[in-house]
């Protein structure tokens, strides 16, 4: 006798036991063995990305055309009125501490976040982590800068270096958050972390004005600029980074249930 009866159905035809939804000939899994599942890209990533680096690119054209005195020249004046003195106490040491974010402390988060995803042996995470922050600082944020070629506000805080349009600090603040929330954080707690890191890269805007280091359409189109390029590097590799936790997954469950065992 067959160790698997059948029974007929109203139609005179053999009623065969089906095997649950996503399940392979080789058990639970919904990928058989050398196969990966094909992850799509999500268009609204892509599409938001693009509209912020419209943001920042079409003002630097407009800006270009009349570094002295662009159309929102006067709204620019009006803010740095209003982030006048006196430029001491605790808001001089906010500022302070976020420009140091943006400079050259800033760069030891992505190099000690790189180093972490080495460790853990996480190399599509280590490609896309480089590419996109040096990419977004070094060709579009410089690229910018040496297009338009703003002058900065007189008498800034700190010292800076040539063109005050985009924010370069405002940029990599954008990016870094981006960039952070899509390799660190999980997705079931991005929400929370989109706005606090929004609550950043507003105060690193606010410091850059107040430290009369940019002009406020500066740090708009340069966070505008940062948050565009993270969001299509994450476009690019969506995919990839998706299989790579998809492996790390299942690395992590065959450990523990050897473990178990």
């Amino acid at each position: 006798m067959s160790g698997n009866p059948t029974t007929t159905t109203p139609h005179g035809r053999p009623d065969v036991p089906h095997r649950s939804a996503g399940t392979g000939r080789r058990g639970g899994t919904g990928r058989r063995a050398g196969t990966e599942t094909a992850v799509p890209r999500r268009r609204g990533v892509l599409v938001a990305g693009l509209l912020l680096l419209a943001g920042a690119v079409l003002p630097a054209l407009v800006v270009r055309s009349d570094v002295a005195d662009p159309p929102f020249q006067s709204l620019d004046e009006r803010w740095l009125r209003w982030m006048g003195g006196p430029h001491e106490g605790i808001y001089r040491a906010a500022a302070g501490v976020l420009d140091l974010i943006g400079g050259p402390v800033g760069s030891l988060i992505p190099l000690s976040v790189l180093v972490l995803l080495l460790v853990r042996r996480r190399w599509v995470s280590a490609g896309f982590l480089p590419a996109a922050f040096l990419g977004g600082n070094m060709l579009v944020v410089q690229g910018l800068k040496h297009l338009v070629d703003r002058p900065r506000p007189a008498d800034p805080l700190v010292r800076v270096d040539h063109g005050s349009f985009p924010s370069g600090h405002a940029a990599t603040a954008a990016l870094l958050v981006v960039l952070l929330g899509v390799l660190l954080v999980p997705a079931a707690r991005r929400r929370a972390w989109w706005i606090g890191g929004a609550v950043f890269t507003l105060a690193m805007m606010w410091s850059r004005t107040w430290l009369h280091a940019h002009w406020l359409s500066d740090t708009v189109a340069g966070a505008a600029a940062g948050a565009g390029v993270g969001l299509v590097a994450w476009w690019l590799f969506g995919p990839a980074l998706a299989r790579e936790r998809a492996r790390a997954h299942d690395r992590r469950g065959a450990a523990a249930g050897t473990g178990t065992a």
